[in-house]
């Protein structure tokens, strides 16, 4: 986040009119963070920055920054498109920078194209950084559970996904397309 802080999406629940979404203040998990329910456009500050929530879905909450300098600093472009592992890759990792994000999704298929990880425990490795495990795949209860690091920093979590679910890696959307023991495949939705 602008200004070095973080912020984790820990759960969600919805009544069919409303979607609420609790949030954990930092970047890593660490006993007694402070955390809060939020809903959308819903005003919200983490580390003395303001942010608007503008959309909750199952798997993701985006927050957008309120001052023009913490936007632009997620836009801006790093020093580097090469991942040295750890906290300075932040630039790499959480961004909205274009390029970065294109470049990040170059090892993924075109839209309408499966991308097959296996369920072995292989790690499937992209340009700056990124790499996608699956955790586990479970067929008898019909789900997987898929992670994401950026050199080595997590960046998503997906658990319990099935068949038909979207996750989104990189700023890219795919839909969960298939479950075996050997692997999870995932179909790319999004340009």
């Amino acid at each position: 986040m602008p200004g070095g802080g973080g912020v984790q999406y820990e759960a969600t629940r919805a009544d069919g009119t409303t979607r609420a979404a609790t949030l954990r203040e930092g970047a890593r998990y660490e006993s007694g963070q402070r955390q809060w329910t939020v809903e959308r456009g819903e005003r919200v500050s983490v580390s003395g920055h303001a942010y608007t929530v503008r959309q909750i879905c199952s798997y993701r909450v985006v927050l957008e920054p309120e001052a023009a300098e913490d936007r632009a600093e997620l836009a801006a472009s790093p020093s580097s498109m090469k991942p040295t592992g750890g906290s300075a890759d932040g630039p790499l990792c959480f961004t909205t920078n274009r390029d970065v994000l294109d470049a990040a999704a170059k090892g993924f298929p075109p839209k309408g194209r499966p991308l097959s990880l296996l369920a072995n425990g292989g790690v499937q490795r992209f340009p700056t950084g990124l790499a996608v495990t699956i955790a586990y795949a479970d067929t008898a209860a019909g789900t997987a559970g898929l992670g994401a690091n950026c050199a080595g920093i997590p960046v998503a979590k997906y658990d319990d996904v099935r068949v038909g679910d979207t996750v989104e890696l990189a700023g890219v959307l795919f839909e969960v397309s298939e479950l075996t023991e050997q692997a999870v495949r995932l179909t790319r939705t999004s340009d």
